[in-house]
């Protein structure tokens, strides 16, 4: 499943092919989205915004279409008029003068009006996003010892999208290593320094993935870009401490880690 870093990538470019451009067709698939559509022609979208695995597109007439990926929902960009080859199961397009988007194989998807969007339960349920960029690691500290979260096992929080929303696997796997500390720990038994330096962790990691991941570090000045230290790295050397790195099963997830630096 896309984390947040994927997901926020994915509203940008949607937010690239139709920002502020009047729309001149909409098509939902499923019948109580239908009624919506004459209505949103002419109308545009004025944000495409994420809230974890959650993208909110948001119209100029104030509706804002709520859609959650789950495990099979991806969009796409194309000029209007083309047809992408798909086994796909189209479920809404946005189209423009220019450009088009399409969403397919999703099926959370409803629209909401401004008070429905202040009660979503989902959106109730989540917590801060970690690409939020108003949310400092002092905040994240504050939650991790909350009376909420200090006493549950990182394996299981990581995941939760009421902890800090966008986190997911591949995410809990690299922040852990990076802090050196395994997927059986609580904030309640970390020193005040272990809390600091997972908090960073828990906002930077994600945020260079957005940033990065997928780009070639073809130029060293550019900066750090993120690249997997131990996901998917099972029985490689961990370039930290030399450990073959091992999988195990977390939280019903696959989990990787070094045991000899994790601890």
């Amino acid at each position: 499943m896309p984390e947040g870093p994927e997901i926020r990538r994915a509203a940008d470019s949607l937010e690239v092919a139709i920002k502020n451009k009047p729309l001149t067709d909409v098509w939902f698939a499923f019948p109580e989205l239908k009624t919506y559509a004459s209505a949103l022609i002419g109308q545009h979208v004025t944000q495409v915004e994420t809230r974890g695995k959650a993208l909110l597109t948001h119209f100029s007439g104030g509706l804002t279409l709520y859609s959650h990926n789950q495990l099979y929902g991806v969009w796409r960009v194309v000029k209007t008029g083309d047809t992408p080859e798909t086994r796909r199961v189209l479920r809404v397009k946005l189209e423009t003068a220019d450009n088009t988007i399409l969403l397919y194989s999703a099926s959370d998807i409803e629209m909401l009006t401004p008070e429905q969007l202040k009660t979503h339960p989902f959106l109730l349920r989540v917590g801060p996003d970690v690409l939020d960029m108003t949310l400092t690691p002092r905040k994240v500290k504050e939650r991790l010892l909350s009376t909420k979260f200090c006493n549950r096992q990182f394996s299981g929080l990581f995941l939760d999208q009421a902890f800090l929303a966008g986190l997911g696997n591949y995410l809990r796997v690299e922040i852990l290593w990076q802090v050196g500390l395994t997927g059986d720990h609580k904030a309640s038994q970390l020193s005040d320094a272990q809390l600091d330096a997972l908090a960073q962790a828990l906002l930077e990691i994600p945020r260079l993935s957005y940033h990065t991941r997928g780009q070639v570090d073809d130029n060293k000045h550019h900066g750090a870009l993120f690249r997997f230290k131990v996901f998917h790295r099972d029985g490689e050397p961990c370039e930290r401490c030399g450990t073959r790195i091992e999988r195990t099963l977390l939280a019903s997830r696959p989990f990787y880690w070094c045991p000899g630096c994790q601890h």
